[in-house]
This record gives structure tokens, C-alpha cells and sequence, in this order.
């Protein structure tokens, strides 16, 4: 378990802070270099209401879209080495339902160039879990395959069905396999067990925010019964909890210390699941010329105002997530940055844009490293 004593108080303090303008009820930190763990603390409530309970650095978060790279990108990854899989396999081959002609790609799906859209509401349009393929593949697309990037969950659905097909099971099995079991990971899981509640953070009290969206979008919002007391201990994400709370674009669960084990699987000199070499494909830029620089699901710091901040190395790679949290990957200094708060509970939506707080963070938290003498 992670030392108290990790505690930095600059960072600590300007975290406080964010936390005393009510745009967070709680926030967990890390910050590590070449594997070992510099800095770490907790702030605040992870749990506000029904109750009052203070967060501690091993507090489980819902993690939300990243679950993509952590457990869709990292298995796609370990496919690509054994050849099970190509960037360049046209989603035809595996399903018929998508049109050959079109040439979408696996690639496509990873770095969201794909032109699929944004998102929809699947548990207002569909009535099973299984269903949800065929409407995707019989939807209009909003672009060409690499035309622009269109960060989309439907990317991730697809891929998670993708992974299901060629394992033959479904994806938390999958990732207790593949990822949870050979790290030992035991705070790290799909659908957390009840027993864990009081160590996990709130959500959102119902999904008022996924209401009022399906609403902006017309979609009749009587369809089903809507989740209305303090998502805690469930995936906060609509159409994960749809899907019994196994997706491949939300639905992980873990802290902050079990999220680094995971980072470290992206470094060459730390993983213990993929080849050295494989990890420079997380900093490659795949969508050149576009409007977003995107590699093997995850965002790049090349990108235009990404929360990487100037303080990280432009090969560096991250992804956020709808509930609060954050992670990136400076491979130039093998630093991870985490930042894990639960911006959607104790307060209505609209909720906070934290993104300048993660800027914040990460310029603060690299600084801290550079004066401890990890430059």
C-alpha cells in the first residue's frame, strides 16, 4: 500500500484548494519516475452523501473512459505482437454487418478516426446488450475512416466485441486473464463486490446529466426507469450500466497505486505484459495531419491544449475520464502522472471543466520532480 508519507505540499495544497471551490468533493494523486512512487495523497470526501467518508490514497474510483487504453488498448496491444490482430484488418472480416467497402479498421477504432459518431444513448434504442453491434454498424457515419478524429465510445463498443469474438469470452474475463490476474491486481475489477462500498467514491446522484443530453439529442427519455439515488459502488457510465457494467469503453474500477501497476505496462523498461519495443507504438502518432494527434487509445500531448500541460514531453500519451479522473505517460523521463476525483458527485450538472486543474497538476507535479532530483 502506498505511503501517507508521499505527501507533497504544494501539490496537496493547490489540490485543497480546487476542492474548497466545491469542483471536487475528493482527489487522489501519484506521481512516479523510473517505477517508484514519489508522490502520493488524498483529499477530501470520496463519499459525501448518503454519508461522510474520507478518501485515502487507496480509495477505488470509477475510472470511466479509461478503461479504454488500460484494458481494450492494452489487450489489442499483446493481439498485435502474437498476430492475432492488425491495425489494418478491415471490421468486415469479423463482422458482416459493417460494409467491406467502407475499409474500416481495426487502427481506425483505436485512434478514433473511424467517423463514427460521438455517442448514443443504446439502452434507450436497443434491447439487449447483443443488439448494440448491429446498430452501430447499420448507423450513418458522420465522416469518412481517417478523415478526422471523433472521439467516440462507440470506437471502444466495437472493439469490445471485437476482443469478445476472438476469445470466445466476455471482456471482464478477458481482462481478469489477460491484465488483473498476472499483475495481481486485487483493487482493480469490473462491477466492484458490495463488500469494497465504503473504500470506493461516489458518482453522480442518478444520471440527470445523461438525461439531459438524450433530451438536447430528442431522443424520448420514457423508455426506461432512471437510476435516481447516489450511483456509489456501480458504473456511473449509462450505457455500461446497460451492459451489466462490462464495456470496453467504461466500467473499470481501481486506485490510484493498482492504476500505476497498470501505467507501468506502457514503459519498455517496466512492462511485464507486452515487448519493450511495442511501448514506443503508445507515443506513435497515427492520425498525422488531423485534428487530434491520437496513437494505440490514447490521446497525445502533440495535441492542441491537451491536458498534458507544457510541463510533459510531446511524446507523452494519456487519456481522461467523464467521472474525474486522469492519467498520463511521459516515456522521455518514465514519469506517470494519476489524478483520480469524483467531479459528478455532491453536485448537479453541469459539472466542472477540471481540465485546467489537470494543467495545473501535471506542471506542478513535474516541477516537484525535477527539485527532488529526478531530473
Amino acid at each position: 500500500m502506498v505511503e501517507e508519507t508521499l505527501k507533497n505540499e504544494r501539490i496537496s495544497r493547490f489540490l485543497v484548494e480546487q476542492v474548497e471551490k466545491r469542483l471536487f468533493p475528493s482527489a487522489v494523486y501519484l506521481a512516479a519516475e523510473k517505477g517508484e512512487i514519489i508522490f502520493a495523497d488524498a483529499i477530501g470526501s470520496a463519499v459525501v452523501e448518503p454519508e461522510e467518508i474520507p478518501a485515502k490514497v487507496n480509495t477505488i474510483y470509477d475510472l470511466a473512459s479509461l478503461t479504454k487504453p488500460l484494458v481494450v488498448g492494452l489487450i489489442c496491444a499483446k493481439l498485435l505482437e502474437t498476430g492475432e490482430l492488425s491495425l489494418e484488418d478491415n471490421l468486415a472480416k469479423y463482422f458482416p454487418e459493417f460494409s467491406k467497402d467502407r475499409k474500416l479498421m481495426v487502427k481506425n477504432l483505436l485512434t478514433h478516426d473511424s467517423g463514427l459518431c460521438d455517442w448514443m444513448p443504446f439502452y434507450l434504442l436497443v434491447e439487449s446488450r447483443e443488439e448494440i453491434l448491429s446498430f452501430i454498424a447499420l448507423s450513418p457515419a458522420e465522416a469518412m475512416p481517417g478523415e478526422k478524429v471523433i472521439y467516440s465510445d462507440l470506437n471502444f463498443l466495437v472493439l469490445t466485441f471485437l476482443l469478445e469474438k476472438i476469445f470466445g469470452r466476455r471482456l471482464d474475463e478477458i481482462a481478469e486473464e489477460e491484465i488483473f490476474k498476472p499483475l495481481k491486481l486485487c483493487r482493480t475489477f469490473y462491477n466492484p463486490p458490495k463488500s469494497l462500498l465504503r473504500e470506493i467514491a461516489a458518482s453522480e446522484k442518478g444520471n440527470e446529466y445523461e438525461k439531459s443530453v438524450c433530451i438536447e439529442r430528442g431522443y424520448s427519455v420514457e423508455k426506461v426507469q432512471w437510476r435516481d439515488y447516489v450511483i456509489w459502488g456501480e458504473v456511473h457510465d449509462g450505457n455500461c450500466w446497460f451492459m451489466s457494467g462490462v464495456s470496453g469503453h467504461s466500467g473499470l474500477f481501481s486506485n490510484v497505486e493498482e492504476t500505476f501497476i497498470l501505467a507501468q505496462q506502457f514503459l519498455p523498461d517496466s512492462t511485464s505484459l507486452l515487448k519493450p519495443e511495442t511501448c514506443a507504438r503508445f507515443s506513435e502518432n497515427l492520425t498525422e495531419g488531423l485534428n487530434e494527434a491520437r496513437s494505440l487509445g490514447f490521446q497525445l500531448a502533440e495535441t492542441q491544449d491537451s491536458t498534458a500541460s507544457d510541463a510533459l514531453s510531446k511524446s507523452s500519451f494519456g487519456h481522461l475520464g467523464f467521472t474525474g479522473t486522469s492519467l498520463w505517460i511521459d516515456p522521455e523521463k518514465e514519469r506517470i502522472f494519476i489524478l483520480f476525483t469524483n467531479r459528478t458527485h455532491s453536485r448537479k450538472p453541469p459539472f466542472a471543466n477540471i481540465n485546467a486543474v489537470r494543467r495545473e497538476f501535471h506542471r506542478l507535479a513535474n516541477e516537484e520532480l525535477n527539485s527532488a532530483g529526478n531530473q
